[in-house]
């Protein structure tokens, strides 16, 4: 072969492996917070029903779209009817007896609203404003006796579920994370899909007897001393399994490429 062919061919080379090197760069870049939320926008702008998400961030800041936007909590309530329970003075101090996990359990892991009922006829409208005011939310307020009509945000849920811990008495935390953690695999759609390799999911969802009048998820998601919150809220849905195709497609743009 001629020295000006070897020449040649080491020269396309050259440019082959300087134009690569950029475009991989740019294609693990990992997008900003900003361009996250605008992507999940847009995304959410395509969709028929109306929708409300919100995020925390790493840092703690707090975004969102139509974040302050009042809907019915569905079962979206029942972690706060569980932390209101293990906040009680006959339960906070001593350990879990199997009457408090046979209400507490069923209602998280598999959303049973006959639990639930018990719960919250236990902790009293006083309870769970008890811990609405400790999580400083904004909106809340308490439907009786249709619980599943209560106000919630997406804003007032995604700073909830960010620091949930620290609302739940040091003895129980681990159980709640527990249930939180354990969701029957027939409700594990929407944000649970689309967790980042190596990180933990916390969740909820709520939805109104599958008919797509609401369907909800709030998920808390760790890695190592990492964490962030979301809360997808959506309403007038053409059907339930529409409404979760929603919040996954929320969750795909937040959460799918490399976290920042």
């Amino acid at each position: 072969m001629s020295g000006s062919r070897l020449l040649r061919i080491g020269l396309a080379a050259g440019v082959l492996l300087l134009t690569a090197a950029p475009v991989a760069e740019a294609y693990y870049r990992p997008l900003s917070w900003a361009d996250r939320k605008a992507a999940a926008v847009e995304f959410v702008k395509s969709r028929a029903g109306v929708e409300s998400f919100a995020f925390v961030d790493q840092s703690g800041e707090l975004r969102g779209y139509n974040r302050w936007r009042v809907v019915p909590s569905a079962s979206v309530l029942k972690p706060m009817l569980m932390v209101a329970y293990l906040n009680r003075s006959s339960v906070r101090d001593r350990p879990l007896t199997d009457p408090d996990r046979n209400l507490l359990g069923p209602m998280i892991k598999r959303s049973d609203n006959t639990t639930a009922g018990i719960v919250l006829n236990t902790v009293g409208a006083a309870g769970l404003y008890r811990v609405a005011r400790r999580a400083e939310m904004a909106h809340f307020r308490l439907h009786s006796p249709v619980w599943g009509l209560s106000e919630i945000t997406a804003a007032d849920q995604a700073r909830f579920f960010y620091r949930i811990d620290r609302y739940v008495p040091e003895r129980h935390r681990g159980y709640a994370r527990y249930l939180l953690s354990h969701i029957v695999a027939s409700q594990r759609w929407g944000i649970p899909p689309e967790t980042p390799s190596g990180w933990k999911i916390f969740f909820k969802g709520g939805w109104a007897s599958g008919t797509g009048r609401v369907t909800h998820q709030v998920a808390l998601l760790e890695e190592g001393d990492w964490r962030l919150a979301i809360a997808v809220l959506t309403e007038f849905n053409p059907s339930h399994d529409y409404g979760t195709r929603t919040i996954r497609g929320v969750a795909a743009r937040l959460l799918g490429t490399p976290l920042p």
